[in-house]
């Protein structure tokens, strides 16, 4: 069954649906430009603030997303520079280059897919966890979403903070439960940062950036990370970010164009909106905050300075 948001190949996110449930169309027909629906099929939910590693994914130049523990992708990530593979345009850094041929050869596929399995599962039992008693259908679970600034994201998935709808105990979202585990990595894109986000406000330059959500949320991965959890297991961590993977893998008009996204230190007292491929100059995953390059303007227009 097809989810019931699609993007095309020519990039538009498209949907089908169903007149509401149970009503007429007197019913669903509130007035002239209103009509109730109900989607014919199911919804993905993109969890925002996290990023956890890829179960599979497209090869470059390709369409089909094989599993990254098979042997494609070992053969891929022993050696993602190879001279048959397209060329970066613009070219990587050197120091981006050199820190990514640290982090990838052999063993680097097995190991992202096993934190990857990590990941899945956790959420699944985390699912489960919240079932009411007996175990019923996981449709029968009420779910409720809180959003941010954007509701969907160009594949057509809804953006939001998702947990078990309840209003007397309010759940840690399954997004901060992830991060405390371990098995995400903090993936905090302005302005998606927070739920119930009023207006897009652009942080203030020279001052370390703040939030009550932000601030649970780095403080769960801190915590992960100091307790060797997950991805932060001494003996076996994330050597790849999922973010590394994909951009290592991605082509268009066969080339790859490396990551895209501005990044600021958010411990930092700071004005510095550094380029994409300075991500790795900030240590602590937590303490990034990427930008979009359509909203770089806005934060250069609030004092905050480009650095190269």
């Amino acid at each position: 069954m097809p989810n019931a948001l699609r993007t095309t190949r020519q990039g538009f996110i498209v949907g089908q649906a169903l007149l509401a449930s149970g009503k007429s169309v007197k019913q669903a027909v509130h007035d002239g430009d209103t009509v109730s629906i109900s989607p014919n099929s199911f919804l993905n939910v993109r969890l925002l603030g996290v990023d956890t590693p890829e179960v599979s994914f497209s090869l470059p130049g390709e369409s089909t997303f094989p599993p990254i523990g098979g042997d494609r992708w070992k053969a891929f990530l022993d050696n993602p520079f190879a001279r048959a593979l397209p060329r970066f345009s613009p070219a990587l850094p050197a120091e981006l280059r050199s820190h990514l041929k640290r982090v990838v050869g052999p063993g680097c596929a097995a190991n992202h897919a096993a934190h990857a399995k990590s990941a899945k599962e956790r959420l699944q039992n985390l699912i489960k966890a919240d079932q009411p008693p007996p175990v019923e259908p996981p449709d029968e679970l009420d779910l409720f979403l809180a959003f941010a600034d954007d509701v969907i994201d160009r594949y057509g998935r809804l953006l939001a903070f998702l947990h078990r709808n309840d209003p007397t105990s309010r759940p840690r979202p399954y997004n901060e439960q992830l991060l405390a585990t371990g098995v995400a990595v903090p993936y905090f894109i302005w302005p998606n940062v927070a739920p119930f986000v009023r207006d897009r406000q652009v942080p203030k330059p020279g001052k370390p950036i703040r939030g009550k959500h932000l601030d649970a949320a780095r403080h769960a991965v801190a915590t992960a990370r100091s307790n060797g959890l997950g991805i932060f297991d001494p003996a076996d961590p994330l050597r790849l970010l999922p973010f590394e993977l994909r951009y290592l893998a991605r082509t268009a008009s066969g080339r790859r164009l490396g990551p895209d996204r501005w990044v600021i230190n958010i411990a930092a007292a700071s004005a510095a909106l550094l380029a994409p491929h300075r991500y790795i100059e900030i240590p602590n995953v937590e303490d990034r905050l990427f930008v979009n390059a359509e909203h770089v303007p806005l934060f250069m227009e609030e004092g905050w300075q480009q650095v190269q």
